[in-house]
């Protein structure tokens, strides 16, 4: 028997209205709660994600670590050339460095890195 149920990701940012906007935008939710520092965007079946406001937030620099990328989501697409134009069209920036072939990283608008991953 599973301890807990329904994970949620909470990603750290500078500014949480503007990520949660380019990932509600992303994946076709909504924005629900809007709180000074914290912002809930949710899916049609119940899926949330959240942004929090963090004093000093430091931009990750993936690949390397000197500041670690602190979280990523993996996201399925079936085709990665017309995901790319869209996610690129919300605000996301294609990463230098592209380590495979069946996914493509991108940097969200507060810098943390996302892949776009082929459907399996």
């Amino acid at each position: 028997m599973a301890i807990a149920r329904v994970p949620r990701v909470v990603i750290d940012c500078a500014n949480p209205r503007e990520l949660a906007e380019f990932y509600a935008g992303l994946l076709g939710w909504r924005v629900d709660r809007v709180e000074e520092d914290w912002i809930t965007i949710r899916g049609e079946e119940g899926e949330r994600m959240d942004f929090q406001w963090v004093e000093g937030f430091r931009v990750p620099s993936w690949p390397l670590q000197d500041v670690p990328q602190q979280m990523h989501v993996d996201l399925s697409v079936v085709d990665l050339d017309v995901a790319e134009e869209a996610v690129l069209k919300l605000g996301a920036v294609k990463a230098e460095v592209q380590p495979g072939t069946s996914f493509t990283v991108f940097l969200d608008p507060a810098g943390h890195p996302f892949c776009l991953c082929l459907e399996q």
